[in-house]
C-alpha cells in the first residue's frame, strides 16, 4: 500500500495524530477513535494493524498491553515527496510572515509610551 493510500484515511490520520502525542495503548486510541468516528474496537484494531503493517506506528507488548508510537521513517518519506512542491506555498508563508512582523512593529510603535499627539 502507498503511503498516501494509507493517510489518506481520516481515521488513520487521527490515530497517527494521537500517537503522535506519545505512546498510547490500543485500548485508549480505540476509546478516543470509537468517541469520535462511531467505530468498532475491531475496526479501530484494523487501522493500527494496516498503520504497523506499512511501518507507520510501531507496537511493542507491556503485559496484556500493546502499546503503539509513531515510527517517523515513512512520514519522511511523504516529506521527501512533498518537498518538490514546497516552492508552491513556501513564499506565500514567507510573505505571511513578513505582513505578520510589520504589522507586530507597526502596533508597537503606536503603544510607545509618550508617542501620544495628545497635549
Amino acid at each position: 500500500m502507498h503511503a498516501f493510500d494509507v493517510l489518506g484515511d481520516p481515521v488513520r490520520r487521527r490515530i497517527l495524530e494521537l500517537l503522535a502525542e506519545g505512546e498510547m495503548s490500543s485500548g485508549a486510541v480505540s476509546e478516543v477513535v470509537r468517541e469520535e468516528f462511531g467505530i468498532s474496537q475491531p475496526g479501530v484494531s484494523q487501522h493500527l494493524k494496516v498503520l504497523r503493517e506499512n511501518g507507520f506506528a510501531t507496537v511493542r507488548p507491556e503485559g496484556a498491553r500493546r502499546l503503539y508510537a509513531v515510527n517517523s521513517d515513512p512520514l519522511r518519506d511523504v516529506d521527501a515527496w512533498l518537498d518538490r512542491f514546497r516552492r508552491f506555498w513556501t513564499p506565500r508563508l514567507d510573505a505571511l510572515s513578513t505582513e505578520v512582523a510589520r504589522g507586530k512593529r507597526e502596533r508597537r510603535l503606536r503603544e510607545r509610551p509618550g508617542d501620544s499627539d495628545s497635549p
